[in-house]
């Protein structure tokens, strides 16, 4: 199969399941998952599947990335924060819909192999941080957008606090050990919105910073 075939069937899988924001496929045409995948994995990296990254994380299957960059509805202007910067490829996709990302990790490691990616893909407009995200970035804070790629058992209230009213956050919630929902809120002027968007299975999101 050549690049053009495996980037047809790669947009076909995305279609297949529920992907249909133009702007969301165009975006994931245009990121290469392939430098995101390393090692032994590097052969699937066009395969819609969960693959394991360092640091005992994954990236996730591109129609997840797809489903949740769609509910977030991101608009050229917005300031997006994702939590849970892992290989880097989630804010990837987000910085060709945003106006300014900011990604953080509590793997220092993940943040410095995904940063030297965003530079070799002159993708000026992310600033990845190793920080504690279960407590967001309150000094750049309010979010347009929020995008939680960790499963917590609720919606932090850090996060939640720095919503922009009129805002979205998407998140996993549930038990680690049990399928979780992906939820879409909402802020607005009288309080938040839950949607349940459909179930998922993402790592837990755990507080404090990583020694790797």
């Amino acid at each position: 199969m050549n690049d053009a075939e495996r980037k047809m069937q790669f947009l076909y899988a995305l279609r297949s399941k529920g992907v249909t924001d133009k702007r969301v496929l165009t975006a994931m045409e245009k990121i290469d998952r392939g430098p995101f995948v390393r090692g032994v994995f590097a052969e699937r990296a066009y395969e819609d599947m969960p693959l394991p990254i360092a640091c005992g994380q994954t990236i996730s299957q591109p129609s997840v990335v797809g489903v949740m960059t769609q509910a977030l509805n991101v608009s050229p202007r917005d300031k997006v924060l994702e939590v849970g910067t892992g290989s880097g490829y989630q804010a990837a996709i987000l910085s060709q819909l945003a106006r300014r990302v900011y990604t953080v990790d509590r793997h220092r490691r993940l943040v410095r192999e995904a940063q030297q990616i965003f530079n070799e893909l002159d993708l000026t407009n992310i600033t990845a941080f190793s920080a504690d995200g279960s407590f967001g970035l309150p000094d750049q804070a309010p979010f347009d957008r929020i995008l939680v790629t960790a499963a917590a058992e609720d919606a932090p209230g850090p996060l939640l606090s720095q919503l922009r009213e009129g805002g979205i956050m998407v998140l996993p919630v549930g038990q680690s050990d049990t399928v979780q929902s992906l939820i879409k809120v909402t802020r607005t002027e009288n309080g938040f919105e839950y949607d349940e968007l459909r179930d998922v299975r993402f790592v837990p999101l755990l507080e404090g910073l990583s020694d790797e």
